[in-house]
């Protein structure tokens, strides 16, 4: 991201994928938050093209609702990478990124790039309906993605080329199922999860991964779920997992994103306002996705508290 940016903004209010009541409101929260006021103010050019209506019937449920939402999501995430523009998909819970990976996915097929995926997560979302304790289709999607059985029907063709799981990289993953802790390393998916963060940091591994995408001239999907953060920091999720990353991590992050000029499409998925704390977590997402966006510690507005004050003046 060298310069300003043609940002797309796409409202997913989706909960369909989950058991959890709220998250329908995240695309509206995140807009009352100042999302696209703020990257405007970075100097990008922002389309806020509304909320999708998925196709079906309104009061679908279950899998053929999530693939109702796959089905259009994955046009208008397609149709936006055609256009130049950069989706950024604010959400809903986090089975709608079956749809803006496939988008992107069918655009990179076309344009000859390999995708990768940067999957910013306390959990793997790697079950399949055989493994998952639960059935909420929101912990399934990359193993959907990444064509494990019994999730076709998801998709409008099932047929549909699989996404590579050697290209896909979870990061912050905290909890894991057992289920799919065997999937995640048969298919040799790249994991950084948060004993290797305590220990190491999150420059090095963010590091070797976005060197990798850049060897490739890969596009990097970025899918950031709220709960890759702690829940002290964000607490509007409704699947909490403590020991999350912190807010200088997760600014870290952003900035080397930013800083790579790689990411292509961003997911940010699982804001639940009804969990929420007057607003905080929303306004902490925005400030999360202004960094990937460009904005620096100088940039951003200094609390009143903590301004410096004026110099004094000479009588």
């Amino acid at each position: 991201m060298d310069g300003p940016e043609r940002i797309a903004i796409l409202g997913a209010p989706t909960e369909v994928g989950t058991s959890e009541p709220g998250s329908v409101m995240g695309p509206a929260a995140l807009r009352t938050a100042g999302l696209v006021r703020t990257l405007r103010d970075l100097g990008h050019a922002v389309a806020d093209h509304g909320d999708a209506v998925p196709d079906g019937p309104a009061d679908a449920v279950g899998r053929p609702a999530v693939a109702a939402w796959t089905r259009v999501l994955a046009r208008q995430v397609e149709a936006a990478l055609d256009a130049g523009d950069l989706p950024v998909v604010v959400g809903g819970d986090h089975s709608l990124s079956l749809g803006t990976v496939e988008g992107a996915m069918r655009h990179c097929a076309r344009t000859g790039r390999p995708l990768f995926v940067l999957w910013l997560d306390a959990h793997a979302d790697f079950n399949t309906p055989e493994t998952s304790p639960s059935g909420n289709l929101h912990g399934m999607p990359l193993a959907a993605l990444c064509g494990e059985p019994g999730l076709s029907d998801l998709f409008a063709d099932p047929d549909r080329p699989a996404l590579d799981p050697t290209r896909v990289h979870l990061f912050g993953l905290r909890s894991i199922d057992a289920g799919e802790r065997a999937l995640v390393a048969a298919r040799n998916v790249e994991v950084t999860d948060m004993r290797h963060i305590d220990e190491f940091g999150v420059v090095a591994p963010l590091r070797r991964s976005l060197e990798r995408v850049a060897e490739a001239s890969g596009h990097l999907h970025v899918s950031f779920d709220i709960d890759f953060l702690d829940p002290g920091l964000a607490p509007a999720v409704g699947t909490t997992v403590p020991g999350g990353a912190t807010f200088r991590e997760a600014h870290l992050i952003m900035e080397m994103l930013h800083d790579s000029g790689l990411v292509g499409s961003l997911d940010v998925v699982e804001l639940n306002p009804f969990l929420d704390e007057r607003g905080r977590s929303a306004c902490v997402l925005v400030e999360l996705v202004a960094s990937l966006f460009g904005r620096r510690i100088l940039d951003r507005p200094t609390p009143p508290i903590a301004a410096v004050p004026a110099p004094a003046t000479r009588g």
